[in-house]
Parts: C-alpha cells; sequence; structure tokens
C-alpha cells in the first residue's frame, strides 16, 4: 500500500503532513500493523496547545508500549482548523489503512471527523475538541472524548466565578462549535447560580486579530465578568487588549474559560497573573506527572505538555492495550468493538492516574481548578499554576443521563 502526495493532498487546500505512511508489502506484516493518525493543528492558533507536542506524546506513548506482538505506526497532519479538510483527511486515511484518528482539536473539525470515523467503523480519540456535543446529542459507538468538555470547562470556572461574586456577565465568543457550546454551558452554570448574563458578542474565527470594539462592548454592558469563550492566540490576544485598556484596573473580572498553560506562558505572569484555568492534567501534580512530562520535554523542549497533550499520550496507550487484548485482527476489523473494549478497561496511566469511561464515550476523571501565579510566587520557567479546587470524577463531567446520548439506556 503507498500514499502518494496526491492522494494526501486530495482537496484544493494544501495540508502539512511531515509523516506518510510507508510502502508495505505482505512480508511487512500490513495486517498485523496498527496505524494512528494524529489530525492537529499543525500551524495556526492552536499550534502549541495542540500540534508538535500532541503528536510528540502518541509516540511517547507507541514507544512505551513496546513491541507486544505486533506494529504501531504514528502519522500526522495538519487540518488548518477547517473541518472540510479534516474530514477528507480522515476518509483518506481511513480508506489507506489508518485504524485510529487522535486528537482532532477545533471543535467543528471534530464532529465532522466524528461522522467519518462512524460511517467508516474506525476510531475517533478525542483529546483536543471541547465541545460536550461529542457525549450529547453526536455521541457515537466509535468515539470517545478524552480529556475534558465545554460542560466541565463552565461547572468548574464559570461556577467558581459567580461564587466569587461575579454575578453579572458579557461574553466574548468565538464564532463557531466550540465557542457556541463553551458560552451555551457557561450561561447554563451562571443563570444556576444566580447570575445573569447581560449581553455577549460572536467574533469570527479564525481570522480576528483586534478585539478592541467586543471589549468596549462588554465594558458598556456594565457586567463584572467578562467570559472569554475562545481558545488559543485568540484568548491570548483578549488578555493583552484588555490589561492594555485597563478593564482589570476598573473592577472588571477576566473569565479565560479555556486557557492552557501554553497560553500562560505567552502571556507571561505579569499579563497573566490572577487568571483561572481548569485542567485535567498539570506537569507538577505529584511524582508520576513530573516523570511524564520530563519524558516529553526532552521531546518539545520548548513546549510543557498540557492536558490535550498527555490526553493523547494517555488515549494512545489505552487504546493499545485494548487491541493487545483483542488482538490485531478484531480490532482492525471493528472500530467500535475497539472501543467497545476500551469502555469495559480502566484507564490508568501516569498524565492521570485511575480512569474510567462511560457508555457515552465520556471518560470520567477529576477536574482540577487553577489560578495563575504572581510573578514573585514562580519557583522557575514554567511553573505557573496554583491549585484551587478539585472535582472528583463522578462531579466534574455531565451526568450521562442529561446528555441526550442515543447509547445512553434509560
Amino acid at each position: 500500500m503507498e500514499l502518494s502526495r496526491r492522494a494526501w493532498l486530495g482537496t484544493a487546500a494544501v495540508t502539512t503532513l511531515s509523516t506518510a505512511l510507508p510502502r508495505l508489502t505482505r512480508a511487512q506484516g500490513a495486517a498485523n500493523t496498527v496505524r494512528i493518525g494524529v489530525l492537529t493543528d499543525m500551524s495556526g492558533m492552536y499550534r502549541d496547545n495542540t500540534g508538535p507536542t500532541a503528536v510528540a506524546c502518541a509516540r511517547q506513548a507507541a514507544a512505551e508500549f513496546g513491541n507486544r506482538g505486533f506494529t504501531v505506526e504514528v502519522i500526522e497532519a495538519d487540518h488548518q482548523n477547517r473541518p472540510d479538510v479534516g474530514a477528507n483527511l480522515a476518509r483518506q486515511w481511513f480508506d489507506q489503512g489508518v485504524d485510529v484518528v487522535l486528537d482532532v482539536p477545533t471543535s467543528s473539525v471534530a464532529l465532522a471527523v466524528n461522522q467519518v470515523a462512524r460511517e467508516k467503523n474506525k476510531v475517533m480519540l478525542n483529546s483536543g475538541a471541547a465541545t460536550s456535543d461529542l457525549t450529547g446529542a453526536q455521541c457515537s459507538p466509535n468515539t470517545i472524548h478524552w480529556t475534558y468538555d465545554t460542560w466541565m470547562l463552565a461547572r468548574s470556572n464559570g461556577g467558581a466565578t459567580v461564587r466569587a461574586g461575579g454575578d453579572t456577565w458579557f461574553f466574548i465568543t468565538a464564532d463557531y462549535a466550540f465557542g457556541h457550546a463553551l458560552e451555551r454551558d457557561t450561561m447554563n452554570f451562571v443563570r444556576q447560580a444566580g447570575g445573569r448574563v447581560l449581553g455577549n458578542v460572536r467574533t469570527p474565527f479564525p481570522g480576528t486579530t483586534d478585539f478592541s470594539s467586543f471589549l468596549v462592548q462588554a465594558q458598556a454592558s456594565r457586567a463584572k465578568v467578562i467570559g472569554l469563550a475562545n481558545a488559543g492566540a485568540d484568548t491570548q490576544t483578549c488578555v493583552k487588549q484588555a490589561a492594555e485598556f485597563g478593564l482589570t484596573r476598573r473592577g472588571i473580572r477576566l473569565a479565560s474559560l479555556l486557557l492552557f498553560i501554553n497560553d500562560v506562558h505567552g502571556l507571561g505572569l505579569q499579563t497573566a497573573q490572577g487568571l483561572t484555568c481548569t485542567e485535567t492534567f498539570y506537569w507538577d501534580m505529584n511524582d508520576q506527572t513530573r516523570a511524564f512530562t520530563r519524558r516529553i520535554v526532552a521531546r518539545t523542549p520548548n513546549n510543557y505538555p498540557n492536558m490535550i497533550h498527555a490526553g493523547c499520550y494517555s488515549a494512545t496507550l489505552h487504546y493499545l492495550k485494548a487491541v493487545a487484548e483483542m488482538g490485531v485482527p478484531a480490532a482492525k476489523a471493528s472500530g467500535m468493538e475497539a472501543v467497545n473494549r476500551m469502555k469495559a478497561m480502566p484507564t490508568e496511566d501516569d498524565a492521570f492516574g485511575r480512569g474510567s469511561v462511560r457508555a457515552d464515550g465520556r471518560r470520567i476523571i477529576p477536574s482540577f481548578l487553577f489560578e495563575v501565579k504572581a510573578p514573585a510566587e514562580s519557583r522557575g520557567p514554567w511553573d505557573y499554576l496554583k491549585l484551587e479546587q478539585t472535582t472528583p470524577a463522578e462531579e466534574a463531567f455531565r451526568p450521562m443521563a442529561e446528555g441526550g446520548c442515543a447509547l445512553v439506556r434509560s
């Protein structure tokens, strides 16, 4: 089997690929090879939060799993945060021998790939996208939502902000599936806690670089909290421009509803201090997370892993354990059965410790609310977060009965 460059590109859009499937012959054992495709953002606004470090984490998991009677190949592609590019790449991969698509940040892309994986009876292990619809109305027997989602973020960060006195909100929201879901889920928690939403504005995605007019609208609403329902470079730009306008000095609180340690690194502690973020992984939590991080940083010395990266490692490792249990032919024959085997097995690894996978495809682990340290509190590079609150695994994610997933039996 050979994948030509023309086959990889397949669409009018140019897609960055650094690894293609090798030419395989029967003698090389093609039927005994498991192929994992990391479909991610290698060049856009989410590159540091996903991208090369996600690929490195998948390869680290494959290396640690070792040779247990079958070969593991990890390839990568850039979906450019475009649903059409992501869906076309996933379809080509599945048709040409890839068994699993991993990561898939950007919720609009993830929802498109989710349908392709189901159609082809392959596996999607999603670590990068946030929309809780992946385990709700658009749940699939072929998909596991591994690391976090908008409901979890809203419950942890939004709920804590209201309890701290931030009872009036204005949302600045990225105008695509992720932003809509995060805004929706956070609004629900704000209202349930007795707060009020005074307004919102949708910002074009991608391509917005000047948020000044949106911040002015938020200030004019007199809301105590500006909820940033965006991520990556958009969040960083909002925080920087809010600081330039002096909004926080006027008593307005920024609620960065999805903020990664990599964003804090980009902003610097002087600008980011006091912001809160929710993660299911932090590199400095315990001896196991620190050991895992050392192994990854050896591969990506300029970028520390966040929960998305750690999720790519964890999901890859758990999938390979399932393959070893059920056998390569069975795993390759049915992605749904491979996912079922993963759901039946408890999860455990250095990044997250122990967890489980529910019938709706939601992986269950604790979540952690952090506050960004002041510069004087940091002990050195990447020592950026302090733990404020832990939500137990059984409370961190939306109750299965409330999601509307057709896989859940009442």
